[in-house]
């Protein structure tokens, strides 16, 4: 095979020894052809070292077909070495799926049944559904009732109905109101508690009671199923890593390194699992800051990637 020509700034990527680094990368710039090539490179080292038994080169990326396309590409660098195995010393993994190989190992730190299962968006998506459209039969008069002109209150049947816009709207609030509580690690005992204390003479708060309520019911819902969404998983993650020392040090041994793709599509949730797996140590992000594609149905924004850039300490 005939050597590869990398350009200069693929080359210092490629130099990589250890450390923070952040790279900004347009679209079309190879970047993740780049870090399967210092991927497999990573993975060369270790086994010099003889650490392959215990050590690997964690990569991490948004989409399953960037994992799998990924982790082609390594398994053919490795292929081409002598004395290499194209398989062995590296892990790619989703965010979601990596969360989920963290919980499934040790699902009783985060109070899980060995069999838990993982609903999918579509499922989760229908128990949402059910919950707000329960909830706006029996209350959606009252919260419209708070926003509504006192000459437009005559409209209120035909908002609560179905072919309007509202209960659409109210979907979308509760879905983005679960999101973000849920990417803040705050479960609903916890925004229960806070919404609680407020102070009596405090403003009203209809729409943070209608997230809260339809949280605490969709949570209801997860929970009779025997099941978590993909945004427990990372969250759980998190708090099953924060719950055991031994079991976060064993990972942090496992993955020496950790490589990001597509960095900008992470949220902050997902920013704080790998810096707490790297150590704050051997993390290379990779991503476009100024263009993301998966921050509209998601808690993703390419803010903590240009923040991640401009940290100290970060090469």
């Amino acid at each position: 095979m005939a050597a590869v020509q990398f350009r200069k700034q693929q080359a210092d990527i490629i130099n990589y020894k250890g450390g923070k680094v952040g790279v900004s990368a347009v679209p079309g710039s190879g970047k993740t052809f780049t870090l399967s090539h210092l991927a497999a490179k990573l993975v060369t080292r270790l086994s010099r070292r003889g650490a392959l038994d215990t050590e690997e080169v964690l990569i991490v990326t948004f989409a399953n077909a960037a994992a799998n396309s990924i982790k082609a590409k390594i398994a053919e660098i490795l292929a081409a070495q002598p004395g290499m195995l194209p398989h062995v010393g590296y892990r790619v993994r989703t965010l979601h799926g990596l969360s989920h190989d963290i919980v499934r190992e040790r699902p009783s730190l985060v109070g899980l049944a060995e069999d838990f299962q993982i609903v999918d968006e579509r499922v989760s998506a229908k128990i949402l559904d059910e919950v707000v459209s329960t909830w706006l039969r029996v209350r959606g008069g009252e919260l419209l009732q708070r926003y509504l002109h006192p000459e437009q209150e005559s409209n209120l049947p035909r908002l609560l109905n179905h072919e309007d816009n509202f209960p659409a709207l109210a979907y979308n609030i509760a879905d983005q109101f679960i999101r973000q509580a849920k990417d803040r690690e705050l479960a609903p005992n916890t925004l229960r508690t806070l919404i609680d204390s407020r102070p009596k003479d405090a403003p009203l708060l209809p729409l943070a009671s209608f997230g809260m309520e339809i949280y605490e019911a969709y949570q209801r819902g997860l929970q009779m199923r025997g099941a978590v969404d993909f945004n427990d998983l990372v969250r759980m993650a998190l708090a099953a890593l924060n719950s055991d020392s031994h079991y976060l040090k064993r990972l942090q041994t496992r993955w020496r390194f950790i490589l990001e793709d597509e960095a900008q599509d992470s949220s902050r949730m997902q920013e704080k699992l790998l810096r707490l797996l790297s150590s704050d140590t051997n993390w290379v992000r990779v991503g476009d800051p100024n263009q993301a594609i998966n921050t509209t149905f998601t808690t993703a924004n390419p803010i903590f990637l240009r923040e991640f850039l401009e940290e100290r300490g970060v090469k």
